[in-house]
């Protein structure tokens, strides 16, 4: 088998993939997981499946509402449980 480890600068392993050997890696989706990870390290937000860079993102379930609008200015309510707003750039 062939694995992926991303091991973050806090020495913590944020991410682990493992391939049967004759099957290649998607370096793409490695790409989009890395923007991923930093994204969510430095903002309480999630991202959904496909994600990609400069989409809409989830707001963490541990951000309150009034939380919310200081931290994104917006957002959206789809769910009590499920908030969306535009990708943090800072």
């Amino acid at each position: 088998v062939r694995s992926v480890f991303v091991v973050a600068p806090d020495n913590k392993v944020k991410l682990t993939l493992t391939y049967p050997a004759s099957t290649g890696r998607n370096f793409d989706e490695l790409l989009r997981v890395i923007d991923s990870l930093q994204l969510t390290a430095n903002h309480k937000v999630a991202t959904p499946a496909d994600w990609k860079q400069g989409e809409d993102v989830i707001i963490t379930a541990a951000v309150s509402n009034e939380d919310a609008i200081k931290r994104f200015g917006s957002y959206e309510t789809i769910l009590p449980y499920l908030r969306t707003t535009k990708q943090p750039t800072a």
